[in-house]
């Protein structure tokens, strides 16, 4: 099933991305209108199959005025855009509209996951690190990297508001970072709640399926 825009058409919404990247960055060399017409199929296509993941929208729909399905979009249109060896001044644009419009600091040579939710974008900031599906993002989480050297986030990983990975760490699967918790050069060990301990990271069972009431797991 294609998917199905809400509240305007395929060329509205070239249009409407159009005229905000011309409204924020008015000069230019290149035709950013080309390029997103170009691009926005495949890009519309990995949106899909992200927001089809996710257990409280609705499926096969993008809404241009839901803020993360909106921010998702241009992270897509943008890392599309540049994958496929199309323009970098449009891919920065749309990285730099994207920072503008939700605060979100995610660079269009970053490889996000097919999969993977927000909850608020305010104040997310992602390196070039690993990352894998399921991937849950709320505001003021950090991804970076500590002389150069960048984490890996196993599939199922969830960063509570306030939570950082950072420099060599191995998040392993699903581990669920407590609010205001930071894994710095450290390692998880994967099906754990982690939480700030009197001496460092602290791991605890997972009591509840965070996952499932996130994602749609296996279609379901």
């Amino acid at each position: 099933m294609a998917m199905q825009l809400i509240n305007l058409s395929r060329s509205d919404l070239v249009d409407y991305t159009v005229r905000q990247l011309e409204n924020f960055f008015p000069a230019g060399r290149v035709s950013v209108g080309t390029h997103i017409d170009k691009h926005l199929d495949e890009s519309l296509a990995r949106l899909q199959k992200c927001i089809n993941s996710v257990r409280c929208w609705k499926e096969n729909q993008f809404h241009y005025l839901h803020s993360t399905q909106y921010c998702i979009y241009l992270y897509f249109l943008s890392n599309t855009i540049w994958r496929n060896g199309g323009d970098v001044e449009v891919c920065t644009k749309l990285f730099l509209l994207n920072k503008a419009l939700n605060g979100i600091d995610c660079f269009y040579e970053i490889a996000l996951p097919e999969k993977f939710f927000i909850g608020h974008s305010v104040g997310i900031v992602l390196a070039k690190a690993t990352y894998n599906d399921y991937l849950v993002l709320y505001q003021n989480s950090t991804v970076g990297k500590n002389h150069g050297v960048a984490p890996v986030l196993e599939e199922g990983v969830v960063m509570y508001p306030n939570t950082a990975i950072i420099g060599r760490s191995h998040v392993r699967k699903n581990s669920i970072l407590a609010q205001g918790v930071s894994v710095i050069n450290s390692d998880t060990p994967g099906e754990t709640a982690v939480f700030r301990g009197p001496e460092g990271l602290l791991f605890k069972p997972l009591q509840q399926d965070v996952l499932r009431d996130i994602f749609r797991l296996d279609g379901k």
